[in-house]
């Protein structure tokens, strides 16, 4: 049997029910992903590396176009597709890029105050003002094995192609652009700092094991 991964978008540290995540998995896998990567102007002279470093480094960006359809479930006829089509599915989308809304305001403040009538508050000692909840969510897009990149969505154009009797969508193609973030080793987001780390850590690796690809073409290329 041969495994299947499937690319996902997964929106953590959310407001929408406390600590549970928003989680977008690809219902077909995007059949391409175009990255570029933004490299900052070289340093002219070498009095100029300081200055010209400071701040800077390289960004990658990431387009890809997923499709989604609700032809299967509507065959097996779930009630979520025969209720709602696609729509939970690009509201999930939508919601990674929207800041908290007041249904997602609403149960966190349940959530807190359940929190709260089981001694998790703080007590005496809890500051005078609440923490707010995180308003922009943090993403992480995982893409194969080696691909867990922390995120932020730039830009997102939804395509809604055919419609039920309710007029909810049922097929959809959605474009995505997304920047990979850079997290700095002081960042308190520990999730996303164990994310970088493993993938740059699995892309030397990669790196290192070209050295095989090319030490293999060397010795093809000698004459005996």
């Amino acid at each position: 049997m041969t495994l299947l991964l499937r690319g996902a978008l997964i929106e953590y540290g959310t407001d929408l029910i406390g600590p549970i995540p928003n989680v977008v998995i690809f219902q077909f896998n995007p059949e391409a992903l175009t990255r570029s990567f933004v490299v900052p102007e070289r340093p002219r002279a070498g009095n100029d590396r300081e200055q010209s470093q400071a701040g800077e480094t390289v960004h990658e960006r990431i387009s890809l176009k997923a499709h989604f359809s609700a032809a299967d479930a509507l065959e097996e006829d779930k009630f979520l597709a025969r209720t709602f089509g696609l729509g939970p599915q690009l509201a999930a989308l939508e919601k990674m890029v929207l800041p908290g809304g007041k249904i997602a305001g609403l149960i966190g403040a349940a959530v807190d105050a359940i929190g709260d009538a089981l001694g998790l508050g703080g007590g005496q000692d809890a500051p005078t003002q609440p923490i707010p909840r995180q308003s922009f969510p943090r993403i992480l897009f995982i893409w194969g094995l080696t691909r867990v990149h922390p995120v932020q969505i730039d830009s997102m154009r939804i395509s809604e192609l055919e419609y039920d009797h309710l007029l909810n969508p049922v097929r959809a193609e959605v474009d995505l652009e997304i920047s990979v973030i850079k997290v700095d080793a002081c960042s308190d987001d520990w999730l996303a700092r164990g994310a970088q780390e493993f993938t740059e850590i699995a892309k030397e690796a990669q790196a290192i094991a070209n050295l095989a690809n090319t030490a293999e073409q060397v010795v093809e290329l000698i004459p005996l």
